[in-house]
């Protein structure tokens, strides 16, 4: 018996259906977690920053006056000159420290495991332990003070001087993040072809010419991601200054960020909630707005 033309575009019909549905049931479970961990809390976050609202009170809507005050807050443009210093620092270092690391430990010689994987231990090492361990290298009575004082140069004040103990901040960033975006560049050198280095050996070229002439070249895309993900990471550095400055920024708050401000501000039960909102949108946007710059100097380039 011949099937019914209604039967045989019933099953069509369904798998039709199916088809259409079937992403969004794979999409499903992850755009709720998105929502309701990131999508939900940044529009919070952007509405709590025009009221006046407190850890235990909802507040009041208040327009931009968050957004003025902190105009004229001092801590502020203290923290965004940390802020920014620290991106000024960290990213150069870490654009061109990695790629040379990277190069240095892609060589298959006897060993090189070991020294890879010395180089990447810091990564998976607890933010908290490094930043404790450095803590006691460089105090006052720290190791390194101890043997500097022992040859004779007298100790130095890395965790009491402001400007030295931000650098020394910003040498914990470099080194905790060297192994990172060290494994990042291995990725991309493993893709450069090898017949490009030995046509530019036959032709004279030393080490350095290849290295700027080849290798540059072919991983540049890959320098762009490294001092986006690492101006980023450097604009909202929490933990090391934290860890080395203590809850109050180093001495008189000098060495103070931006999202260390947030947490002093928002945090507590007199938190100013609706004022650490405000600061963490312009957090936001100076960060994006980091991104955008780095994104738009590539483009600039390959055009």
């Amino acid at each position: 018996m011949q099937p019914s033309a209604e039967d045989r575009l019933r099953p069509g019909a369904t798998v039709k259906t199916h088809r259409s549905a079937s992403p969004w049931l794979f999409l499903g479970p992850g755009l709720l977690v998105v929502a309701a961990f990131s999508l939900y809390p940044f529009l919070s976050t952007v509405a709590h920053s025009f009221t006046d609202a407190r850890t235990l009170t909802e507040g009041r809507f208040t327009g931009g006056a968050n957004y003025r005050e902190l105009m004229q807050d001092a801590m502020f443009w203290t923290g965004l000159r940390n802020s920014a210093l620290y991106v000024l620092g960290v990213v150069p270092l870490l654009v061109v420290l990695p790629l040379l690391l990277a190069m240095l430990v892609q060589r298959q010689i006897p060993g090189i495991t070991f020294f890879r994987a010395a180089f990447y231990t810091p990564v998976v090492a607890s933010v908290v332990v490094v930043g404790l361990i450095w803590v006691w290298l460089l105090d006052d009575r720290g190791l390194i003070n101890a043997l500097l004082d022992g040859l004779g140069f007298g100790r130095v004040g890395f965790l009491s001087d402001p400007w030295l103990l931000l650098f020394s901040a910003m040498a914990v960033t470099v080194w905790k993040g060297l192994g990172y975006y060290m494994i990042i560049y291995l990725a991309a050198l493993a893709n450069v072809p090898r017949e490009l280095h030995e046509a530019c050996a036959v032709d004279g070229a030393g080490v350095v010419r290849r290295f700027l002439t080849v290798t540059m070249p072919a991983v540049r895309s890959t320098m762009v991601l490294v001092a986006a993900l690492s101006a980023v990471n450097a604009f909202k550095v929490f933990s090391e200054v934290y860890l080395m400055a203590g809850p109050t920024g180093g001495p008189g708050g000098e060495d103070t960020t931006l999202v260390m401000l947030v947490q002093q501000v928002g945090t507590g039960l007199s938190g100013r909630v609706g004022y650490a909102s405000a600061l963490s949108v312009v957090v936001f946007v100076i960060t994006l707005g980091l991104m955008l710059l780095v994104l738009r100097a590539n483009r600039r380039e390959d055009a």
